[in-house]
């Protein structure tokens, strides 16, 4: 009896554990620990507001230039870095050395929409995020959420520039695309609600971006100001859905874009990361916001086109932002926002109110405690055999079967089969997949210029081919728009697709508009990006190996709609 009362004391103990989560970041904010007084009161009026600036640093630029952004550090005393391209090892000797220099510890932010891999060499890349619209399972949307946070705070970061909650809803988006969950507002507010809490749950400050949508804009504002003339009905059902759901859900930061929106603030050529109307107004008092409100980097050409001097810097607290990113001179900036205070045209309370915000979000992530990264291991310490294992199960439930389910499912492994890889120069591992179940199989290679000779060669010779099995490979860096094919290949492929082809496209699924004639094709499978693992998990839905389950994030007009996939 006094066993099983133990036993069951000691499960009631794990249970209250369980449940006695930390508190989130908005929970401390109502009930800000002692500890933010106490640094709060030590800080002079510059001090406070340099506090709200973040300055740009990158460890692949020498080290002439990280000690430099350290001696911006050490005389301005900011509130962060933003960490760019770089190495593991570097950032965090970098890291060190900064906080060291910082009176009050600097909160560290990195962009990984993808996790490190968007800006850090030897890390794991997860895939983007139209990619993960097609998923349809969110908890491993989640749970690549929680590794992310695993690899930042192993890299002594507390801030992820993420998710992007963006509706991708114009095909010619330049800046934001395949960063996008997808066109679907309800889809967006999902995935980038799962992506969220997954790195929340895991003790990481997340920045939702951005505000109010950067989505159906054909202008990217790091060269010029995007104007969205939409009305404030479209703008609030649409653009604004996933960030007003994610905020019911607890976002800790939301980050604002520089776009002018005439139908929310008629100030000729304002950014909206400058306008008190839709940062005060919209977001902090009309969807009740309480977290982080950040801007987007204020070096951009969409802010500083025509606000010039500084004043960018200025306006953006004026309007209600609490954090600046990447201000093109945070010294000349502080000396105007006290300027500003001593004139009476900036109200000091409203500065202690983010700086408040801005150490509690720091007290949040653990920096009350001094920490020294450990540099020894952190290259095997972000990559984890269990992040790997999730990347092929993200790619897995990604891929999306369009046409061909009854075709693939009577390919005949023991019949001549031609394998051809087109827009890249060597042979992929889409082919070498394939062929484990193909076994009287060939491989050909077209890469994107090939000319008119090497075509018609290859053409000509898998004309003695029961079976012929296409990869279509994006071979640049980032999956954008109009895949880089010459217009004899691109007629290669429009010719292939009327005979009993099967194609896999590794890019970029708007592309499918550039590539007339797959609509026709055999079997289509969308692969969204170059990677190996969706190459791996493509040659598996074709040698029956994998049963595609995801389904389209965006709309292909005329042939295909958000949602299909067989």
């Amino acid at each position: 009896m006094k066993k099983n009362l133990f036993f069951l004391i000691i499960f009631c103990i794990a249970t209250i554990s369980a449940n006695a989560q930390k508190q989130t970041y908005l929970e401390m904010l109502v009930n800000q620990p002692k500890w933010v007084d106490s640094v709060f009161n030590k800080l002079n009026r510059r001090e406070k507001i340099a506090q709200m600036f973040f300055v740009r640093a990158h460890t692949n630029l020498g080290q002439k230039y990280t000690d430099s952004v350290g001696m911006v550090i050490k005389k301005e005393q900011l509130g962060g870095v933003i960490f760019f391209q770089g190495g593991p090892v570097r950032q965090a000797r970098a890291t060190n050395a900064y906080q060291k220099v910082s009176r009050v510890p600097l909160i560290v932010a990195n962009d990984g929409e993808w996790g490190l891999g968007m800006r850090l060499d030897s890390t794991i890349s997860f895939p983007y995020q139209m990619t993960l619209g097609a998923i349809q399972n969110k908890d491993l949307i989640y749970r690549m959420g929680q590794e992310v946070a695993k690899d930042f705070k192993r890299m002594g970061m507390q801030l992820n520039l993420a998710p992007d909650a963006d509706v991708n809803n114009n095909a010619k988006n330049p800046v934001i695309n395949y960063r996008s969950f997808g066109e679907n507002k309800y889809n967006v507010a999902n995935k980038a609600g799962a992506y969220m809490k997954g790195m929340q749950d895991g003790g990481l400050l997340t920045s939702l971006k951005h505000f109010p949508g950067h989505g159906d804009t054909d202008v990217d504002s790091h060269y010029d100001l995007p104007q969205l003339n939409f009305s404030p009905t479209r703008l609030d059902t649409l653009e604004m859905y996933p960030f007003k759901e994610l905020v019911k859900q607890g976002a800790s930061g939301i980050m604002v874009a520089h776009m002018n929106i005439p139908q929310l603030d008629n100030t000729p050529n304002l950014p909206s990361t400058l306008s008190k109307p839709i940062i005060t107004g919209i977001l902090k008092q009309k969807i009740g916001f309480k977290g982080l409100i950040i801007t987007d980097a204020m070096d951009m050409k969409g802010v500083v086109k025509y606000f010039k001097d500084g004043n960018a810097d200025l306006m953006a607290i004026m309007a209600g932002n609490d954090i600046l990113e990447l201000s093109e001179n945070s010294d000349r900036a502080i000396k105007l926002v006290r300027k500003a205070i001593r004139q009476n045209k900036i109200d000091m309370k409203v500065i202690d109110e983010s700086v408040k915000k801005i150490l509690t979000a720091k007290y949040w992530a653990g920096l009350n405690k001094r920490d020294t990264i450990v540099t020894q291991g952190i290259i095997a310490g972000v990559n984890r055999n269990a992040s790997n294992a999730l990347v092929q199960e993200l790619a897995n439930a990604s891929v999306t079967l369009l046409k061909g389910k009854e075709y693939i499912k009577n390919l005949i492994p023991i019949r001549r089969t031609a394998i051809i890889s087109i827009g890249v120069p060597s042979v992929t591992t889409f082919q070498k997949e394939i062929s484990k179940g193909y076994y009287n199989s060939v491989y050909y290679v077209l890469d994107k210029d090939a000319s008119a000779t090497q075509i018609s060669n290859v053409a000509r010779e898998i004309g003695a081919f029961d079976q012929v099995i296409v990869g279509i490979h994006d071979s640049r860096s980032r999956p954008a728009n109009n895949i880089p094919l010459n217009a004899g290949v691109k007629n290669f492929i429009k010719e292939l697709s009327t005979k009993n082809a099967v194609f896999a496209l590794f890019a970029n699924p708007y592309n499918l508009a550039g590539l007339p004639g797959l609509e026709n094709s055999k079997g289509l499978i969308i692969g969204y990006q170059k990677e190996d693992y969706m190459q791996i998990s493509a040659a598996a839905v074709i040698n029956n190996r994998l049963v595609p389950t995801g389904k389209l994030p965006v709309s292909i007009l005329p042939n295909y709609k958000f949602g299909d996939g067989l």
